[in-house]
């Protein structure tokens, strides 16, 4: 009997309980050193804007080329601080998620000037990017560092995108099908790279229900 009462009471327990959800970052939610002054103040319909880019391959990459969920970064091939430890836990995401094609990755450079598509390319193979799930994007300075500060608010450092412009962040963004910021964790620390995957997973579900 008390054995029947505790299989009820987890059963109870188990539909009752919310299931798991991740917020939806507006600028307001985030800290104001790493949100442009232009969008500083929005609280609602925070979209990671249009873009296009080119990546390792030479091919045009666009929101049309990432339809569902997938997080992003920024960084250059010739960084000897963070940048090779996010590489090696984008890595590490990549091999986790290689079977599952719903969830991409898009890492920026930062200075396009010197990552040209042949230098993306060589990164690219020697680090073991699979082109079909992980694009290294590259193209005009100035887009790049506005959609760092005002689409991802991922950056603290105030700029124009100009020559002697420079952003440096260890932020990972998982960004949702709607094109939404869904969670910030720090690419350099094994931990956040574990919540990360398992607010993928959370996401997926959250948009497969939606969707049903």
């Amino acid at each position: 009997m008390v054995i029947l009462s505790a299989v009820i009471l987890y059963t109870f327990y188990t539909l009752m309980k919310p299931a798991p959800s991740l917020p939806i970052y507006q600028p307001t939610m985030v800290d104001n050193s790493l949100v442009d002054s232009t969008v500083q103040f929005v609280k609602k319909y925070h979209k990671i804007a249009d873009f296009e880019l080119v990546n390792q391959n030479g091919d045009t990459i666009t929101q049309k080329d990432y339809p569902g969920i997938y997080v992003a970064d920024f960084f250059f091939t010739t960084c000897q601080t963070i940048c090779p430890i996010m590489t090696e836990h984008m890595v590490q995401i990549q091999e986790k998620l290689k079977d599952d094609p719903s969830v991409k990755l898009l890492s920026h450079t930062v200075i396009p000037a010197t990552d040209t598509v042949a230098q993306l390319k060589r990164y690219a193979l020697e680090k073991g990017v699979n082109d079909s799930k992980w694009n290294l994007v590259t193209g005009p300075k100035k887009q790049i560092y506005e959609l760092a500060r005002k689409s991802y608010l991922a950056v603290k450092t105030q700029g124009d995108g100009g020559k002697y412009d420079m952003i440096h962040t260890e932020n990972f963004m998982l960004i949702d099908s709607k094109k939404r910021i869904r969670g910030f964790y720090d690419g350099t620390d094994p931990e956040a790279i574990e919540k990360l995957l398992e607010d993928i997973a959370i996401l997926k579900a959250i948009e497969d229900d939606e969707n049903s």
